[in-house]
Protein backbone atom coordinates (compact mmCIF):
# COMPACT_ATOMS: atom_id res chain seq x y z
CA UNK A 1 0.00 0.00 0.00
CA UNK A 2 1.42 3.38 -0.98
CA UNK A 3 0.78 6.62 0.83
CA UNK A 4 0.82 10.12 -0.52
CA UNK A 5 0.13 13.20 1.47
CA UNK A 6 0.13 16.93 1.04
CA UNK A 7 0.00 19.61 3.71
CA UNK A 8 -0.65 23.31 3.23
CA UNK A 9 2.03 25.33 4.99
CA UNK A 10 0.45 28.58 6.11
CA UNK A 11 1.73 31.62 7.90
CA UNK A 12 0.48 31.65 11.44
CA UNK A 13 -1.74 34.26 13.03
CA UNK A 14 -2.25 36.89 10.39
CA UNK A 15 -3.48 34.35 7.87
CA UNK A 16 -6.45 33.58 10.05
CA UNK A 17 -7.53 36.64 12.04
CA UNK A 18 -6.29 40.18 12.05
CA UNK A 19 -7.14 42.35 15.03
CA UNK A 20 -9.89 44.92 14.81
CA UNK A 21 -8.75 48.19 16.43
CA UNK A 22 -12.30 49.60 16.35
CA UNK A 23 -13.69 46.64 18.31
CA UNK A 24 -10.86 46.92 20.83
CA UNK A 25 -11.43 50.66 21.27
CA UNK A 26 -15.21 50.26 21.65
CA UNK A 27 -14.68 47.53 24.24
CA UNK A 28 -12.44 49.91 26.20
CA UNK A 29 -15.15 52.58 26.18
CA UNK A 30 -17.69 50.00 27.34
CA UNK A 31 -15.41 49.08 30.26
CA UNK A 32 -15.09 52.73 31.32
CA UNK A 33 -18.84 53.43 31.11
CA UNK A 34 -19.79 50.20 32.89
CA UNK A 35 -17.29 50.74 35.71
CA UNK A 36 -18.58 54.26 36.37
CA UNK A 37 -22.23 53.17 36.45
CA UNK A 38 -21.34 50.18 38.64
CA UNK A 39 -20.08 52.48 41.40
CA UNK A 40 -23.21 54.65 41.19
CA UNK A 41 -25.65 51.71 41.29
CA UNK A 42 -24.00 49.85 44.15
CA UNK A 43 -23.78 53.03 46.21
CA UNK A 44 -27.38 53.94 45.40
CA UNK A 45 -28.64 50.43 46.13
CA UNK A 46 -27.15 50.48 49.64
CA UNK A 47 -28.28 54.04 50.34
CA UNK A 48 -31.88 53.58 49.14
CA UNK A 49 -32.39 49.92 50.13
CA UNK A 50 -33.28 48.68 46.64
CA UNK A 51 -32.43 45.03 46.12
CA UNK A 52 -33.17 45.27 42.38
CA UNK A 53 -30.85 48.27 42.07
CA UNK A 54 -28.15 46.69 44.24
CA UNK A 55 -28.35 43.42 42.31
CA UNK A 56 -28.03 45.38 39.09
CA UNK A 57 -24.96 47.15 40.50
CA UNK A 58 -23.23 43.94 41.56
CA UNK A 59 -24.25 42.45 38.25
CA UNK A 60 -22.61 45.38 36.51
CA UNK A 61 -19.45 44.98 38.61
CA UNK A 62 -18.93 41.47 37.31
CA UNK A 63 -19.60 42.73 33.80
CA UNK A 64 -16.93 45.38 34.27
CA UNK A 65 -14.48 42.58 35.06
CA UNK A 66 -15.78 40.46 32.17
CA UNK A 67 -15.52 43.33 29.68
CA UNK A 68 -12.01 43.94 30.98
CA UNK A 69 -11.19 40.29 30.27
CA UNK A 70 -12.57 40.67 26.76
CA UNK A 71 -10.36 43.72 26.24
CA UNK A 72 -7.31 41.89 27.58
CA UNK A 73 -8.05 38.99 25.24
CA UNK A 74 -7.95 41.32 22.24
CA UNK A 75 -4.72 42.91 23.47
CA UNK A 76 -3.10 39.50 24.07
CA UNK A 77 -4.22 38.18 20.67
CA UNK A 78 -2.65 41.22 19.01
CA UNK A 79 0.47 41.04 21.20
CA UNK A 80 1.19 37.40 20.25
CA UNK A 81 -0.06 37.66 16.67
CA UNK A 82 3.36 36.82 15.22
CA UNK A 83 4.38 34.27 17.84
CA UNK A 84 5.26 31.04 16.03
CA UNK A 85 4.21 28.93 19.04
CA UNK A 86 0.57 29.46 18.06
CA UNK A 87 0.15 26.95 15.23
CA UNK A 88 -3.16 28.40 14.06
CA UNK A 89 -2.90 31.96 15.30
CA UNK A 90 -4.16 33.60 18.48
CA UNK A 91 -7.91 33.53 17.82
CA UNK A 92 -8.60 31.07 20.64
CA UNK A 93 -7.30 33.59 23.17
CA UNK A 94 -10.45 35.56 22.36
CA UNK A 95 -12.59 32.42 22.69
CA UNK A 96 -10.99 31.70 26.07
CA UNK A 97 -11.89 35.23 27.12
CA UNK A 98 -15.50 34.59 26.15
CA UNK A 99 -15.56 31.30 28.08
CA UNK A 100 -14.15 32.98 31.20
CA UNK A 101 -16.74 35.74 30.92
CA UNK A 102 -19.47 33.11 30.74
CA UNK A 103 -18.21 31.58 34.00
CA UNK A 104 -18.47 35.02 35.59
CA UNK A 105 -22.05 35.26 34.34
CA UNK A 106 -22.84 32.04 36.21
CA UNK A 107 -21.43 33.54 39.42
CA UNK A 108 -23.44 36.70 38.84
CA UNK A 109 -26.65 34.69 38.47
CA UNK A 110 -25.94 32.85 41.72
CA UNK A 111 -25.18 36.08 43.60
CA UNK A 112 -28.33 37.76 42.29
CA UNK A 113 -30.47 34.76 43.28
CA UNK A 114 -29.02 34.58 46.81
CA UNK A 115 -29.38 38.29 47.52
CA UNK A 116 -32.91 38.45 46.08
CA UNK A 117 -34.17 35.48 48.12
CA UNK A 118 -32.57 36.99 51.23
CA UNK A 119 -34.33 40.31 50.64
CA UNK A 120 -37.64 38.54 49.87
CA UNK A 121 -37.49 36.83 53.27
CA UNK A 122 -36.40 39.96 55.16
CA UNK A 123 -37.68 43.05 53.26
CA UNK A 124 -36.45 46.56 54.04
CA UNK A 125 -37.94 50.00 53.19
CA UNK A 126 -37.02 51.29 49.73
CA UNK A 127 -36.52 54.95 48.70
CA UNK A 128 -38.20 54.56 45.33
CA UNK A 129 -37.71 57.96 43.69
CA UNK A 130 -33.94 58.04 44.04
CA UNK A 131 -33.58 54.38 43.11
CA UNK A 132 -35.66 54.81 39.95
CA UNK A 133 -33.49 57.71 38.77
CA UNK A 134 -30.31 55.65 39.19
CA UNK A 135 -31.87 52.60 37.51
CA UNK A 136 -32.89 54.67 34.48
CA UNK A 137 -29.38 56.13 34.26
CA UNK A 138 -27.98 52.58 34.37
CA UNK A 139 -30.26 51.52 31.53
CA UNK A 140 -29.07 54.44 29.39
CA UNK A 141 -25.46 53.41 30.00
CA UNK A 142 -26.35 49.85 28.99
CA UNK A 143 -27.85 51.11 25.74
CA UNK A 144 -24.70 53.10 25.01
CA UNK A 145 -22.47 50.06 25.65
CA UNK A 146 -24.74 47.80 23.57
CA UNK A 147 -24.41 50.24 20.69
CA UNK A 148 -20.62 50.19 21.02
CA UNK A 149 -20.56 46.37 21.03
CA UNK A 150 -23.43 45.77 18.60
CA UNK A 151 -21.19 43.62 16.36
CA UNK A 152 -21.20 40.95 19.08
CA UNK A 153 -24.85 40.01 18.64
CA UNK A 154 -23.91 37.09 16.43
CA UNK A 155 -26.02 38.19 13.46
CA UNK A 156 -23.29 38.04 10.86
CA UNK A 157 -23.99 37.42 7.23
CA UNK A 158 -21.60 36.32 4.59
CA UNK A 159 -20.50 33.36 2.47
CA UNK A 160 -23.79 33.70 0.71
CA UNK A 161 -23.52 30.50 -1.30
CA UNK A 162 -23.15 28.53 1.94
CA UNK A 163 -26.13 29.97 3.80
CA UNK A 164 -28.33 27.01 2.94
CA UNK A 165 -26.17 24.91 5.25
CA UNK A 166 -26.98 27.17 8.18
CA UNK A 167 -23.53 28.53 9.05
CA UNK A 168 -24.70 31.93 10.13
CA UNK A 169 -27.91 30.69 11.69
CA UNK A 170 -25.88 28.93 14.34
CA UNK A 171 -23.46 31.79 14.95
CA UNK A 172 -20.43 29.80 13.79
CA UNK A 173 -18.84 32.86 12.20
CA UNK A 174 -19.21 35.18 15.19
CA UNK A 175 -16.60 36.68 17.47
CA UNK A 176 -17.27 34.76 20.70
CA UNK A 177 -15.24 37.20 22.76
CA UNK A 178 -17.23 40.16 21.42
CA UNK A 179 -20.43 38.17 21.79
CA UNK A 180 -19.64 37.53 25.46
CA UNK A 181 -19.06 41.24 26.04
CA UNK A 182 -22.30 42.07 24.21
CA UNK A 183 -24.26 39.51 26.24
CA UNK A 184 -22.92 40.95 29.47
CA UNK A 185 -24.19 44.38 28.44
CA UNK A 186 -27.56 43.03 27.29
CA UNK A 187 -27.90 41.12 30.57
CA UNK A 188 -27.23 44.39 32.39
CA UNK A 189 -29.90 46.13 30.32
CA UNK A 190 -32.41 43.37 31.07
CA UNK A 191 -31.79 43.54 34.82
CA UNK A 192 -32.03 47.35 34.65
CA UNK A 193 -35.44 47.07 33.00
CA UNK A 194 -36.57 44.55 35.62
CA UNK A 195 -35.28 46.85 38.39
CA UNK A 196 -37.18 49.84 36.96
CA UNK A 197 -40.42 47.84 36.64
CA UNK A 198 -40.06 46.54 40.19
CA UNK A 199 -39.38 49.99 41.62
CA UNK A 200 -42.28 51.60 39.75
CA UNK A 201 -44.60 48.79 40.85
CA UNK A 202 -43.50 49.19 44.46
CA UNK A 203 -43.91 52.97 44.34
CA UNK A 204 -47.37 52.97 42.72
CA UNK A 205 -48.99 49.93 44.33
CA UNK A 206 -46.89 49.30 47.43
CA UNK A 207 -45.78 45.93 46.02
CA UNK A 208 -42.37 45.90 47.66
CA UNK A 209 -42.08 42.16 46.97
CA UNK A 210 -41.65 42.98 43.27
CA UNK A 211 -38.13 44.25 43.93
CA UNK A 212 -36.60 40.90 45.04
CA UNK A 213 -38.85 38.89 42.69
CA UNK A 214 -37.47 40.81 39.71
CA UNK A 215 -33.99 40.08 41.03
CA UNK A 216 -34.80 36.36 40.97
CA UNK A 217 -36.19 36.63 37.43
CA UNK A 218 -33.04 38.47 36.35
CA UNK A 219 -30.81 35.75 37.78
CA UNK A 220 -32.63 33.11 35.72
CA UNK A 221 -32.25 35.18 32.55
CA UNK A 222 -28.53 35.63 33.14
CA UNK A 223 -28.09 31.90 33.82
CA UNK A 224 -29.70 31.02 30.47
CA UNK A 225 -27.38 33.38 28.57
CA UNK A 226 -24.36 32.05 30.45
CA UNK A 227 -25.25 28.48 29.50
CA UNK A 228 -25.47 29.34 25.80
CA UNK A 229 -22.12 31.11 25.82
CA UNK A 230 -20.41 28.32 27.77
CA UNK A 231 -21.76 25.78 25.30
CA UNK A 232 -20.60 27.67 22.20
CA UNK A 233 -17.16 28.74 23.47
CA UNK A 234 -16.52 25.36 25.11
CA UNK A 235 -17.26 23.59 21.85
CA UNK A 236 -14.56 25.64 20.11
CA UNK A 237 -11.99 25.18 22.87
CA UNK A 238 -12.54 21.40 22.88
CA UNK A 239 -12.50 21.17 19.06
CA UNK A 240 -15.98 19.63 19.16
CA UNK A 241 -16.80 20.78 15.64
CA UNK A 242 -17.57 17.55 13.83
CA UNK A 243 -21.24 18.50 13.69
CA UNK A 244 -20.46 21.78 11.91
CA UNK A 245 -22.07 22.20 8.46
CA UNK A 246 -18.66 22.32 6.80
CA UNK A 247 -18.10 18.65 7.72
CA UNK A 248 -21.13 17.62 5.67
CA UNK A 249 -19.83 19.81 2.83
CA UNK A 250 -16.50 17.95 2.83
CA UNK A 251 -18.31 14.63 2.61
CA UNK A 252 -20.51 15.94 -0.21
CA UNK A 253 -17.48 17.02 -2.23
CA UNK A 254 -15.79 13.62 -1.91
CA UNK A 255 -18.99 11.73 -2.75
CA UNK A 256 -19.58 13.88 -5.84
CA UNK A 257 -15.95 13.75 -7.01
CA UNK A 258 -15.30 12.21 -10.45
CA UNK A 259 -12.43 10.37 -8.75
CA UNK A 260 -13.97 7.48 -6.83
CA UNK A 261 -12.73 7.52 -3.24
CA UNK A 262 -14.00 6.72 0.23
CA UNK A 263 -13.25 8.59 3.42
CA UNK A 264 -11.18 6.55 5.87
CA UNK A 265 -10.67 9.31 8.42
CA UNK A 266 -11.83 12.92 8.74
CA UNK A 267 -10.99 15.60 11.31
CA UNK A 268 -12.29 19.19 11.17
CA UNK A 269 -11.74 21.92 13.74
CA UNK A 270 -12.10 25.68 13.86
CA UNK A 271 -9.01 27.90 13.70
CA UNK A 272 -10.63 31.31 13.31
CA UNK A 273 -13.94 33.13 12.93
CA UNK A 274 -15.67 31.00 10.30
CA UNK A 275 -12.38 29.32 9.32
CA UNK A 276 -11.59 25.62 9.61
CA UNK A 277 -8.69 23.19 9.26
CA UNK A 278 -9.29 19.75 7.80
CA UNK A 279 -7.32 16.49 7.84
CA UNK A 280 -8.69 13.92 5.42
CA UNK A 281 -7.64 10.33 4.73
CA UNK A 282 -8.95 8.79 1.50
CA UNK A 283 -8.88 5.30 0.03
CA UNK A 284 -8.97 4.96 -3.75
CA UNK A 285 -7.81 2.56 -6.46
CA UNK A 286 -7.52 5.35 -9.04
CA UNK A 287 -4.42 7.30 -9.96
CA UNK A 288 -5.02 10.46 -7.97
CA UNK A 289 -3.01 13.01 -6.05
CA UNK A 290 -4.01 14.98 -2.93
CA UNK A 291 -4.08 18.18 -4.96
CA UNK A 292 -6.89 16.75 -7.12
CA UNK A 293 -9.21 16.65 -4.10
CA UNK A 294 -7.93 19.86 -2.55
CA UNK A 295 -8.92 21.77 -5.69
CA UNK A 296 -12.45 20.49 -5.29
CA UNK A 297 -12.61 21.30 -1.57
CA UNK A 298 -11.38 24.87 -2.05
CA UNK A 299 -14.82 25.95 -3.29
CA UNK A 300 -15.60 26.22 0.42
CA UNK A 301 -13.67 29.31 1.48
CA UNK A 302 -13.97 28.49 5.18
CA UNK A 303 -11.50 25.61 4.69
CA UNK A 304 -8.21 27.49 5.07
CA UNK A 305 -5.91 24.56 5.91
CA UNK A 306 -6.40 21.21 4.15
CA UNK A 307 -4.22 18.14 4.65
CA UNK A 308 -4.98 15.03 2.59
CA UNK A 309 -3.55 11.53 2.72
CA UNK A 310 -4.32 9.03 -0.04
CA UNK A 311 -4.16 5.30 0.59
CA UNK A 312 -3.79 3.33 -2.65
CA UNK A 313 -6.09 0.35 -2.89
CA UNK A 314 -5.40 -2.58 -5.25
CA UNK A 315 -7.55 -2.67 -8.39
CA UNK A 316 -10.19 -5.39 -8.21
CA UNK A 317 -9.55 -8.26 -10.61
Amino acid sequence: MQHAHSIDHLQHSHVFDEGNPLVERNTLWAVVLTAGMMVIEITGGWMFNSMALLADGWHMSSHTLALGLSLLAYVAARRFANDSRFAFGTWKIEVLGGYTSALLLVLVAGLMLYQSVERLIAPTPIQYNQAIVIAVAGLLVNFACAWLLRGGSGHHHGHGHHDHHGHDAHGHHGDLNLRSAYLHVVADAATSVLAILALIGGKLWGASWLDPVMGIAGSGLVAVWAYGLLRDSGRVLLDAEMNAPVVAEVREVIEASPIKATISDLHVWRVGKGKYACILSLATSEDAEPEDFKRQLRIHEELVHISIEINRQPVSA
